[in-house]
């Protein structure tokens, strides 16, 4: 039988006593409690205590957030930071609208993260930051780049905008750089009613250097000592997220649940998962599969009324926006395969069993669906 599977549910975010929510909402729409309040006061005070981390400071966006991040810890034009091919427009944006130069590397094969043998090579005396990304909710291991970082002097600036509680033995995503950057967009495991975003840092230098750039680069009512943003994360939408905050745990732990249900029910297809490593916890943002097929797959799934989707079809080094790096086609090999093979199972903390069968039977249909286009074939060929 044919079922609608979609990507998102914002309704059950809200859960039973949603009226309470919207009804403070209506008051503080009336009382023109929008900017800086004790609502964003609250919820980065939680998020921070969340973490585990010193100082969260709210902006408008995850790009306003690396872009801001980056400033903080010093980035300036003539920098250069050191990242991965394979990630979000934002993460590169933000370096070249920083001012600095991005020096790509390759992605690992296995955990789609930053290819972590080739950061060294990369380093000159022009770079500043490592910039790793926690890509689909999987926690970069951090050990190692930290360590390269402290060996050269180096900030790091992670980039945790799908990794909302994601851990690395026992530390949360967001507590191992010199900062770290969340989006909560819409889409996001820590989702707003619009768009926001956060830095965090255990560093009062680089917190306070934060706040001066995301309100205008003032010390005090129009003294503005330097060049700043006007990025403030809305009150209305710190308010969804502190109250949202409470459940991101228990979402989370049932994200990880119906990821382990597609890993046993795809288990026997020609597909790839992105590799686990000892010690994390995966906050599956995005649940990615990796195949050769991907695109007849996912037109299948969606014909079928399961919102799969393809994210980064179009690696880093190849977009257009950034034609004058100079990067070329085949400099990446890893993170342009990547591009090509893999795509996005559905997957929402209030999915039921059902729907995560009836995915499976669909990506299970379409390979039994192509194993006999291609006996056919064979048995149609000229001896």
């Amino acid at each position: 039988m044919r079922m609608k599977v979609p990507r998102y549910n914002y309704r059950s975010q809200f859960g039973e006593n949603s009226e309470v929510l919207f009804t403070e909402i209506r008051e503080m729409l009336l009382a023109g409690q929008y900017i800086l309040t004790d609502h964003v006061a609250r919820f980065e005070r939680e998020f921070g205590d969340y973490l585990g981390v010193r100082h969260v400071h709210g902006v408008n966006s995850g790009t306003d957030a690396l872009l801001i991040a980056l400033q903080a810890v010093g980035v300036k034009p003539g920098d250069e930071v050191v990242t991965q091919a394979n990630t979000f427009y934002a993460t590169v944006a933000a370096i070249r609208l920083s001012g600095a130069t991005p020096v790509l590397v390759d992605a690992d094969e296995d955990s789609f993260l930053i290819d972590q043998t080739q950061v060294a090579g990369a380093i000159t005396e022009r770079t500043r930051v490592i910039l790793p990304v926690h890509l689909y909710g999987k926690p970069t291991p951090m050990r190692t780049l930290s360590a390269l970082a402290a060996r050269h002097g180096l900030r790091i600036v992670e980039d945790a905008a799908q990794a909302h509680g994601a851990c690395m033995e026992d530390r949360m995503a967001g507590s191992f750089g010199d900062a770290a950057c969340f989006s909560f967009h819409p889409s996001k495991n820590l989702a707003a009613a619009g768009d926001g975003g956060a830095i965090s840092t255990n560093s009062d230098e680089i917190a306070k250097r934060i706040c001066l750039l995301r309100e205008l680069g003032q010390h005090g009512q129009n003294n503005h000592v330097v060049l700043g943003f006007n990025s403030k994360l809305d009150a209305i939408q710190a308010r969804v997220l502190s109250w949202k905050l409470p459940q991101l745990e228990a979402w989370n732990q049932r994200r990880s649940s119906i990821a382990a249900m597609y890993r046993d029910g795809l288990r026997e297809l020609p597909i790839r998962f992105q590799s686990m490593t000892p010690g994390e916890k995966h906050a599956y943002h995005l649940f990615q599969i990796r195949t050769g097929e991907r695109d007849a797959l996912v037109a299948h799934l969606q014909q079928s009324g399961i919102d799969a989707v393809i994210r980064y079809p179009s690696p880093i080094h190849l977009q257009e926006a950034f034609a004058d790096c100079n990067w070329r086609r085949g400099q990446f090999p890893v993170a342009e395969r990547l591009a090509k093979e893999l795509m996005c199972l559905p997957i929402r903390p209030d999915m039921s069993a059902a729907e995560v069968e009836y995915v499976c039977e669909q990506v299970a249909l379409f390979f039994k669906r192509q194993s006999a286009r291609l006996h056919q074939l064979e048995s149609a060929a000229p001896v």
